[in-house]
């Protein structure tokens, strides 16, 4: 016998269809669409109802910058900016991620490149958004995304002579030389 909680598909859609989220998402990537091309953004989804596209690191800028003049949308606060690392994946090593906000529509939206690990180079947002100082400080320090135009492009939380990047995961997560950490204290 089948649960009397399952959805058809049918109605799975009809429930969708009246989500205010889900229809304030399908208007902002209609308006998405329209400002900058279908073609300006691929994976586009909707995880916790956060509408979350991937774009190209020599669009994002202006991208960014149509978002903010924007009259009718209105993207003026980036909540936040930061760096990922995928190791695995060849040719997107790196990555940034931006959260923004329309403060006057209260519209969030997510956006994301990725780039090769040999080219981590990304525009300033400094420009656009005065938080990105900070934020993009802490992508260098972190990361060793290097953002050409910031006006001051220095380590924020690592010490100067630092020779890596901390947050990439390209080292050990256990140091192997201490000796309490061996699987025989661990019945392994």
């Amino acid at each position: 016998m089948a649960d009397q909680n399952e959805e058809s598909p049918a109605a799975q859609e009809t429930a969708a269809a009246q989500d205010p989220a889900t229809q304030k998402n399908a208007q902002l990537l209609s308006l998405l669409h329209r400002l900058f091309g279908e073609d300006a953004f691929t994976d586009v989804e909707e995880p916790y109802g956060l509408l979350t596209a991937t774009t190209t690191r020599e669009r994002i800028h202006d991208i960014l910058a149509g978002l903010q003049q924007d009259q009718e949308l209105q993207v003026n606060f980036l909540t936040t900016m930061c760096g990922i690392h995928f190791p695995d994946k060849e040719g997107q090593e790196l990555g940034i991620v931006y959260h923004l906000h329309s403060l006057v529509h209260n519209v969030r939206l997510r956006l994301k490149i990725f780039f090769p690990l040999a080219d981590p180079v990304v525009p300033t947002m400094t420009d656009l958004y005065a938080t990105a100082n900070w934020m993009e400080r802490e992508a260098y320090d972190f990361y060793g995304i290097i953002f050409p135009g910031h006006p001051n492009l220095i380590r924020i939380l690592n010490v100067e002579d630092l020779d890596y990047h901390p947050m990439r995961k390209e080292y050990a997560l256990e140091d192997g030389t201490r000796e309490d950490k061996t699987d025989l204290f661990f019945g392994r």
